[in-house]
């Protein structure tokens, strides 16, 4: 699966409010899988920081999109369980997710997901979860 092939799996299968963190594919492959997620007012809580709510949801979506493309395609995913830990406030223009797939077997597949700023590089936000293939 390419960037375009993913993006347009976003737009088809993912809510409304989820396409509104305006995610985009920067690379893709069977084993991992980076999004960019734009900093926005609506994301920024007190300080200018972006909200814990909208890292969580950037991390579940990038690791559902690479579970997908370590799949080759669209397959229903539901989160049986998501561990975020928040490591500093992230601010600038812009966060990125890298998901790394850890196993992906029949039923269980293991992500994790690490958000850092895209001007410095600096972690923002770790993540792992494991979906099940539905």
């Amino acid at each position: 699966m390419n960037s375009q092939d993913i993006t347009n799996l976003l737009q088809d299968n993912f809510a409304p409010w989820v396409l509104d963190l305006g995610l985009t594919v920067e690379a893709v492959s069977p084993e991992e899988l980076t999004t960019r997620m734009p900093l926005t007012d609506r994301l920024a809580r007190v300080g200018g920081i972006v909200s814990g709510q909208a890292l969580m949801a950037m991390a579940d979506t990038t690791m559902v999109l690479a579970a997908c493309a370590a799949r080759g395609g669209f397959h229903p995913f539901a989160t049986t369980n998501m561990d975020t830990q928040f490591l500093r406030p992230g601010k600038g223009t812009a966060i990125l997710c890298r998901a790394e797939i850890i196993r992906a077997g029949r039923a269980l597949t293991f992500v994790r997901a690490t958000m850092s700023e895209e001007s410095s590089g600096k972690s923002v936000a770790t993540a792992t979860a494991t979906l099940f293939a539905a």
